[in-house]
């Protein structure tokens, strides 16, 4: 087979759709302010109106219950800021809660959030998974006080695709009296997402996870939900987001969310077939592996699987060498030695941790992408293990 390059990392980022692409092509002539009232602005208004209404359809919310933001990290930010708000001069009624639940293998934006809380006189309770990165319901329930203002729990997991029950802890959450916040950036558009079906009091997307542009996300905040703005100044966003809009990102995420709703349902179907053919060739074709992750409740499009005496770094850069772009589960490529929290949260020994890599189709993937993957990642491994003081086939 040909040198080609394959693109399998779409869980850190996804390339425009071309709807999308052309979309923002003829949305760069809207320059106008949108605050302004005259027709520059109300051109500009009328786009991103269009955008908060496809964005609420697409999840089951109300228009006025969406708020533009820079990031789905902003919209976390936002969120876990509830529980610091200086309640004498907002009415977020936290005050008399200040506690916070979290997993320990949320996105570091959450993670290093809540640490901040805790050094401030929060107390933060980790919930634990088990070996394929679910929580335990019962630990949640067995955790929630009075104490508790804020449950915050990613919908799915972007190392090892683990999808949660979080209906279910959205429930034991509100009977407790507590809100509920999820962390849907790598849910939205992969798998059926209804927020009234769901019961969550907020939950965040962002737009360049699903085919559109980076530098814009979504919070939603049920109506009547408890609300404290993290940006001061204009009245923006139903004065909950301060500062001029970013038309031209919000334009691009409308039209995303519009094509996911065209696409996603047939993309699933597609993406699991993929996933299916690539586990089940690595299965047979390299010894030694381990598939992280829920077998049944996980994305359609995330495989995580680890080799035996293996780093993830080197598999990451014979990959690359082949034309093909994976993800580590590693965290060395950030200055870091130590393994992916996420995955240690598991269980697993350290070597796995550090064996790892993540393979995240998208749209775009094809099953001529699953074999040349099978034709050069076997023998990337088997070269690898040669080198290795430590591997010793069992």
């Amino acid at each position: 087979m040909e040198h080609r390059t394959v693109y399998l990392d779409n869980n850190a980022t996804t390339p425009l759709h071309p709807e999308v692409k052309k979309t923002l092509i003829e949305g760069l002539e809207i320059f106008g302010n949108p605050s302004s009232m005259h027709a520059f602005g109300r051109e500009a208004r009328e786009k991103i109106e269009g955008a908060r209404k496809n964005v609420a359809t697409f999840i089951g919310a109300a228009p006025e219950e969406i708020l533009f933001v820079g990031s789905g990290s902003e919209a976390n930010n936002t969120v876990l800021s509830l529980l610091r708000c200086d309640s004498t001069s907002c009415a977020c009624a936290l005050s008399q809660r200040p506690d916070l639940i979290t997993t320990a293998i949320e996105h570091p934006c959450v993670l290093n959030t809540a640490r901040n809380l805790g050094r401030n006189g929060h107390k933060v309770h980790y919930l634990k998974v088990d070996g394929y990165g679910r929580i335990d319901l019962d630990e949640l329930a067995r955790t929630l006080s009075p104490s508790v203002g804020l449950v915050s729990i990613m919908t799915a997991n972007n190392e090892i695709g683990t999808i949660q029950d979080i209906k279910e802890a959205a429930r034991l959450t509100h009977e407790a009296g507590a809100l509920f916040h999820t962390d849907a950036v790598q849910a939205v558009g992969k798998i059926p997402i209804d927020v009234k079906n769901l019961d969550v009091d907020f939950l965040t997307l962002s737009g360049h996870k699903i085919y559109g542009p980076k530098g814009v996300g979504a919070l939603y905040v049920k109506k009547g939900a408890p609300y404290c703005p993290l940006i001061l100044g204009g009245h923006q966003e139903f004065g909950r987001r301060a500062g001029t809009e970013n038309s031209l990102g919000i334009i691009g995420l409308g039209k995303a969310v519009e094509m996911r709703a065209l696409e996603m349902e047939a993309e699933e179907k597609r993406l699991l077939e993929m996933k299916k053919a690539l586990k089940d060739g690595i299965a047979t074709s390299i010894p030694d592996v381990l598939f992280m992750g829920h077998p049944e409740h996980s994305l359609p499009g995330t495989l995580n699987v680890s080799f035996a005496g293996a780093e993830g770094e080197a598999i990451l850069l014979y990959l690359d060498l082949a034309g093909i772009a994976v993800s580590t589960g590693s965290a060395c490529a950030s200055g870091s030695l130590d393994p992916s929290h996420v995955i240690m949260a598991t269980g697993v020994p350290v070597e796995n941790a550090h064996g790892s890599i993540r393979i995240s189709l998208g749209r775009e993937n094809t099953m001529d992408d699953v074999a040349y993957v099978l034709e050069k990642l076997p023998p990337i491994i088997a070269r690898i293990r040669e080198m290795s003081t430590v591997y010793r086939r069992k």
